[in-house]
């Protein structure tokens, strides 16, 4: 019944009408070098006040698919990443391009999404609900470690430098502290303002950290003489012979040629999703890395490889549903696009975690997740196809045009939330801190993951301390004991790697 009654509202002329219009919006967001979904979503969450449940969530669902996929766009055109994920494979696609077979590199990166995001469906229906009665034995402890856990794993796996990823997840923590929190009586860091004393609102900050630095850092780039232009030459992108059918036909031929492999991408890709604070990035990174090592021919990766395309491009989108695992059994974002989403659900009270699996109502919106996200990746495929016929114009929107529209759906964004102008100007500050963090190479993600768990992490730690003053109370359970000894390993193994690398060196002497 409950399946039935899903069905009908994923169906229903309002969410269709909203995945076609969100597709559209992600394939313009996606195809612009620099603009990211995490943005798109954030730009979309003041809009789903406005819609139902089902359609709020497809709208989250299909404009992250289509933005990881339309970042290949100016990949393979320009050799710019529209997207970080995409930065795994850039050489390979633009060499593709230069081929003549732009249409070929295209076609693998979209069915293969499609691919990856079917199967991390598939994973995200069968392990969540069995994942949920495992959450239902955890207790404070182990939720502390989890926020820990997820914590950890964001500045690890960020960027080229743990420090910087250490530092950035800091600072998320620290603007996470601000103001009154349920432990505490007096307000903290809110120097006397009276909007700062409910804390500092995540949504403006997020619109702040990946839009308004965005326009900014596009600002930055105007004025510098070597900087690359979405306006190159596309003259001789071929697109002759390029078909519907063919490109079905293309992508089944691959499949049936090399079907452990793709298994393996998608695999991975949604394992590295769940794991909080990962992302696609790490996931296409991780894959294309695997398919080197094991391909008959690792000298073509770099060089034009579709099979590194293919292995990456369907990590990219299995890691998507992946990252939704964590989200809903245990309310830890596994990226930054679940940390808007977890945030959306409360917004229309809806309580992520292992009961959303039992209760009745809760149900039926399960169930329309799983058919949101097949929705979503079959809309891909008419959509995507559409994409790669107009990206020659899509690039070539003036920067001039394109940089005051993002800053006004920012304005917009921020403001109708609460009606506040106090939440702009949040929002404006928190731009300038996203383009200065990034101009010194700071990753964005710990920023967002620590100002969204900061303060359950510092909740549930007080919390314990309140049960027993002892820290060995934190490793008294058997799954707290092996949670906690997995986060300190995440923190300790670079410092025991180095100390080993040292010690035959040592020897020597």
């Amino acid at each position: 019944m409950e399946l039935q009654t899903a069905l009908l509202d994923v169906l229903s002329l309002e969410t269709l009408l909203t995945i076609l219009l969100c597709g559209v919006f992600g394939l313009f967001v996606g195809s612009i070098p620099g603009l990211t979904a995490t943005m798109a979503v954030a730009l979309i969450v003041p809009v789903t006040f406005y819609l139902s449940d089902i359609s709020a969530i497809a709208a989250i669902v299909t404009l992250t698919a289509v933005c990881i996929f339309s970042g290949d766009i100016p990949t393979t055109l320009l050799r710019i990443p529209g997207t970080p994920s995409s930065a795994a494979y850039v050489d390979d696609a633009y060499a593709l391009r230069q081929k003549g077979r732009y249409a070929d590199a295209l076609s693998t990166s979209l069915m293969f999404s499609v691919t990856g995001g079917l199967f991390g469906t598939l994973i995200l229906f069968l392990c969540a609900p069995q994942l949920a009665v495992l959450a239902r034995q955890f207790g404070t402890y182990e939720y502390f470690w989890l926020y820990a856990l997820g914590l950890s794993c964001a500045a690890i796996v960020s960027g080229d430098s743990r420090l910087k990823g250490a530092i950035a997840l800091l600072v998320g923590i620290l603007f996470s502290l601000v103001g009154l929190s349920e432990v505490h009586s007096e307000p903290r860091f809110a120097f006397g303002s009276e909007e700062l004393i409910s804390g500092v609102h995540f949504i403006p900050a997020l619109i702040g950290l990946f839009g308004v630095s965005e326009v900014l850092r596009g600002l930055w780039a105007s004025g510098d003489k070597n900087a690359v232009t979405t306006n190159a030459d596309l003259s001789n992108v071929q697109q002759k012979g390029f078909s519907f059918a063919q490109q079905i036909s293309h992508w089944l031929s691959r499949i049936s040629r090399r079907p452990w492999q793709t298994l393996r991408s998608c695999s991975l890709g949604t394992l590295i999703g769940m794991i909080p604070g990962a992302g696609a990035d790490i996931a296409a990174w991780m894959s294309y890395t695997f398919s080197k090592r094991s391909s008959s021919s690792p000298e073509e990766y770099g060089k034009g490889s579709e099979d590194g395309l293919a292995d990456a491009s369907a990590a990219n989108n299995s890691s998507l549903a992946g990252a939704w695992i964590p989200a809903l059994v245990l309310g830890i974002p596994g990226d930054s696009v679940t940390a808007i989403l977890i945030g959306v659900l409360m917004m229309k009270n809806i309580n992520p975690g292992p009961d959303i699996f039992t209760q009745p109502e809760q149900v039926t919106l399960i169930y329309g997740i799983y058919i949101s996200f097949i929705v979503a990746n079959l809309f891909l495929i008419p959509l995507g196809y559409l994409g790669i016929r107009a990206s020659g114009f899509i690039l070539k929107v003036p920067q001039r045009v394109l940089l005051p529209l993002i800053l006004l759906f920012c304005i917009v964004g921020s403001y109708a939330i609460s009606s506040s102008l106090f939440d702009v100007a949040l929002m404006l500050f928190f731009g300038l801190l996203g383009f200065l963090l990034e101009r010194y190479r700071y990753p964005l993600g710990p920023v967002v993951l620590g100002l969204l768990l900061g303060a359950d992490l510092e909740a549930s730690f007080v919390q314990n301390l309140t049960k027993d003053r002892s820290l060995l109370a934190f490793f008294s359970r058997p799954l707290a004991a092996v949670l906690g000894i997995a986060c300190l390993l995440i923190w300790l193994t670079p410092a025991i790697s180095a100390a080993l690398r040292k010690k035959p060196t040592m020897l020597e002497e």
